[in-house]
């Protein structure tokens, strides 16, 4: 794909919220030859004043660069993509950072893309938004899905792998589009649904007061992505409806054994299901890897290199780089342990 041996990166952010903000902020520290573009003139101003060249016309923006992040809602990234396509060259590499993967992995698909378009999604937030609320370090060695698919796409894979991992520290899961829907389901969207509904029952308590002087860690926790922008939220969970409504299938049945264990005391029952539930959280800070590096072929279909990436990736699994030779291709990765 992108072929410029020693030249600097040239690079374009297209949407400047909080995750395409932070993007824009860290290639910029980086040294990156960044351009951002929004469609509220405010925020491109706001750009400009933190150094960052924001040109009022998109075209300007993304104009003879090597790669593009696509960071606007997740309902518009399928029309802009194809839009983007239009305004750049063949060799430019195309990302997003959408929450949801398949409806723009078969855009691209449909338009003829996926030879320079990699599905993305950084695995980070806060509950802002805006580019008031984005900064530099906010992506910082964040888990990065990227979608992988055989043929010429495999390039833009590598080369954009390489670039995340040199610039934000990365951990690059490299999952397919379903795959990434599935488990986002459950990782990241299905805990909106459950801060909504405690923050919300507070919210509808006569007792709310009372219970925000009370609230610690727990209730905190719990909550915070309540406080994410509404419309980012709800663009979230409509793009993924089915796998969400799976999981949340899931999570009511355990809610209701719970629930069922309480209601008859049945102090051995709680105590297994939170002896489960402990099993999870401690797998999630005591997490240890080790190494599964691999090589490949740099030519060919690269059917059984994306396979192995994908497999990877399903298995906890990410890259630390990618290491592109004239004959064959390295991943560095690491691969959890058994608990």
């Amino acid at each position: 794909m992108v072929d410029r041996p020693g030249a600097r990166v040239r690079a374009a952010v297209v949407g400047t919220g909080l995750i395409g903000g932070s993007v824009l902020l860290r290639m910029h520290a980086a040294g990156v030859d960044v351009t951002g573009w929004d469609p509220d003139e405010d925020t491109r101003r706001q750009a400009r004043r933190l150094g960052v060249p924001a040109p009022d016309l998109l075209a300007e923006a993304v104009a003879d660069r090597d790669v593009v992040f696509l960071c606007g809602p997740l309902p518009t990234l399928p029309a802009t993509l194809v839009e983007m396509a239009a305004m750049t060259g063949e060799s430019c590499v195309l990302t997003d950072v959408g929450s949801t993967k398949e409806e723009v992995a078969a855009m691209a698909a449909a338009s003829g893309l996926t030879d320079r378009f990699v599905p993305g999604h950084p695995m980070a937030g806060t509950d802002r938004s805006g580019l008031t609320a984005a900064g530099p370090d906010l992506l910082a060695g964040a888990a990065w899905v990227l979608c992988p698919v055989p043929g010429a796409a495999t390039l833009a894979f590598r080369w954009l792998t390489g670039l995340l991992v040199e610039l934000f520290g990365a951990r690059v899961v490299p999952m397919s589009p379903a795959a990434h829907d599935s488990v986002a389901a459950l990782a990241s969207h299905v805990p909106h649904v459950l801060a909504g509904a405690l923050a919300g029952a507070t919210q509808r308590s006569p007792l709310r007061d009372a219970v925000l002087a009370l609230a610690a860690g727990s209730f905190s926790d719990g909550t915070r992505v309540a406080g994410t922008p509404a419309e980012r939220t709800v663009n979230m969970l409509l793009g993924n409806r089915a796998r969400v409504l799976d999981e949340l299938a899931e999570v009511r049945v355990l809610l209701d054994e719970l629930a069922d264990a309480l209601r008859s005391a049945d102090a051995t029952g709680l105590t297994a299901r939170y002896a489960q539930a402990g099993a999870a959280r401690s797998a999630l800070r005591d997490r240890r890897f080790a190494p599964a590096d691999r090589e490949f072929p740099a030519d060919g279909d690269h059917t059984d290199e994306v396979a192995w990436l994908c497999e990877l990736g399903a298995a906890g699994g990410h890259l630390t780089g990618c290491r592109i030779g004239a004959d064959v291709v390295s991943y560095p990765a690491l691969l959890p342990l058994a608990d």
